[in-house]
């Protein structure tokens, strides 16, 4: 069975408590959380004690934290491609720190999207992208975690633009841990390919851990005019047995009514 994850900035209006209890309540399996709707300064430096409780809310609200994603919009400044020493030691160490707070949280695979901090200017940036993600994959195979590098369109970003690109990057460096996801709506504004093609294409071959749900509008599944029935059918026929998570842009009319009306579509889909 599909499992699902709202994406927890969608209703950030409300208590974490409250988020975790709606998503729950419409039929969602779990929170994919943005870190900076915990901390906007420092989420990588959450308590202990902080991390506990969060845990255990979204636990007994019947929406476990099952992802992290947003990873570096918070703290402010950062970049994987930066050659700035002090710059980049303090992206890594916030990556890192990031990778053990969803492992304290229950998580089990983190997302890096966070396109404005992984821009490509200068002959090295590439290079060092590379190694921030291979380390990072190494730090999370340490916790038992999954890191997916997550494919943007051009529009976003101008390294690793397309799911082929993220898979031949990961797969080369071939790092414990380390992985690649589908993005509906960034494959519906830069691929050639449709999304349930690329999820026949690619998760056979063990590299796509996770799949964000939305539409190339920005708004949530069912409220654009991508079809979501053949994403569906792929990941049942090749047997994907990850997250998905639902990532709308454009909230309408409001959090809590776009993501009431994506997983009433796409349970209507999966159980017809």
């Amino acid at each position: 069975m599909t499992r699902i994850s709202l994406c927890n900035e969608v209703v950030a209006d409300l208590a974490f408590a409250e988020q975790a209890k709606l998503a729950a309540a419409l039929g969602y399996d779990g929170l994919e959380v943005a870190p900076f709707t915990l901390d906007a300064e420092a989420p990588h430096l959450l308590p202990a004690a902080k991390r506990a409780e969060l845990r255990r809310i979204a636990r007994e609200e019947g929406a476990p934290i099952t992802s992290l994603h947003w990873l570096l919009l918070a703290p402010a400044g950062l970049s994987i491609t930066s050659a700035d020493a002090a710059l980049r030691q303090r992206t890594l160490d916030a990556m890192q720190r990031l990778i053990g707070l969803a492992a304290d949280l229950g998580a089990t695979l983190l997302v890096h999207g966070s396109p404005k901090q992984r821009h490509v200017a200068a002959d090295g940036d590439a290079g060092r992208a590379e190694e921030a993600m291979a380390r990072a994959g190494a730090w999370a195979a340490e916790h038992g975690l999954t890191y997916c590098l997550e494919p943007l369109d051009a529009g976003q970003t101008n390294w690793a633009r397309t799911v082929a690109e993220a898979v031949e990057i990961v797969s080369r460096l071939n790092v414990p841990g380390l992985k690649t996801m589908v993005d509906v709506s960034a494959v519906g504004n830069g691929e050639q390919e449709t999304a349930a093609a690329l999820l026949r294409r690619f998760v056979p071959g063990g590299w796509i851990a996770h799949v964000h749900l939305n539409d190339r509008n920005r708004r949530g599944p069912g409220q654009g005019g991508d079809e979501f029935r053949p994403v569906c059918d792929a990941l049942r026929d090749t047997r994907y047995d990850g997250f998905c998570a639902v990532e709308p842009f454009d909230y309408h009319p409001n959090g809590a009514a776009s993501a009431a009306r994506a997983i009433g579509y796409l349970r209507g889909i999966l159980e017809a």
